[in-house]
């Protein structure tokens, strides 16, 4: 497969031949869906816990005489039932985490690849760098471009104007290339790779 790429002027810069094994697959929406669901249960905290029976302190001894008082023949003041009292199966402090093999979280990054480059969202940048961390001058050559809903992937490091420039705009969003994720991919129409990280990429899957 092969690209144009362009410039942030919205110059032509030449073409690249893209691999076919990495941005050249047919989408599979369950690996794409697993990858999404792996990733969002990793970044839950699964800090949120209730005091149980054990956690409460008070008293195991019988409070109320066995007959006569016109109640439930209680033992212990720390039942659910009673106010103040633990929860029954509440949550507990826990990781959400799941497992996922290597292989599967490595197609579905190609196929995320893939299904933007199917789709004609996927653009190459020659560089992604700003003389200045000037907001407007960047959305304004972001609008020529079509930019409006983008996630831009830069080299091993991000020029430090480009990043302080575009963190500023909405709905757009900038990584270093070892930052790219199916997730960041999916949730934006366009994805912008600089040749950096491309090579980056080709790289990493060679």
């Amino acid at each position: 497969m092969e690209l144009s790429v362009q410039t942030l002027e919205g110059k032509a810069a030449g073409k690249v031949e893209l691999a076919d094994d990495v941005f050249g697959l047919e989408p599979r929406a369950d690996i794409l869906h697993r990858m999404v669901r792996y990733q969002q249960l990793k970044k839950m905290a699964g800090t949120h816990e209730t005091k149980g029976r054990s956690d409460i302190r008070g008293t195991t001894k019988k409070f109320v005489r066995q007959k006569g008082s016109g109640g439930a023949r209680h033992g212990n003041r720390k039942v659910p039932q009673f106010r103040g009292g633990g929860r029954a199966f509440g949550p507990v402090t826990r990781s959400h985490a799941i497992s996922l093999p290597k292989k599967v979280r490595a197609l579905a990054l190609k196929l995320a690849l893939s299904s933007k480059a199917k789709a004609g969202d996927l653009v190459i940048l020659d560089k992604a760098e700003a003389k200045e961390p000037k907001t407007a001058q960047l959305k304004k050559s972001f609008g020529a471009l079509g930019f409006d809903n983008a996630l831009i992937i830069g080299g091993a490091e991000l020029d430090e104007n480009f990043a302080r420039a575009a963190r500023n705009i909405p709905h757009i969003d900038v990584l270093p290339a070892q930052g790219i994720n199916v997730y960041d991919i999916l949730r934006r129409n366009k994805l912008v790779l600089t040749k950096a990280a491309l090579e980056s990429l080709e790289a990493r899957f060679s």
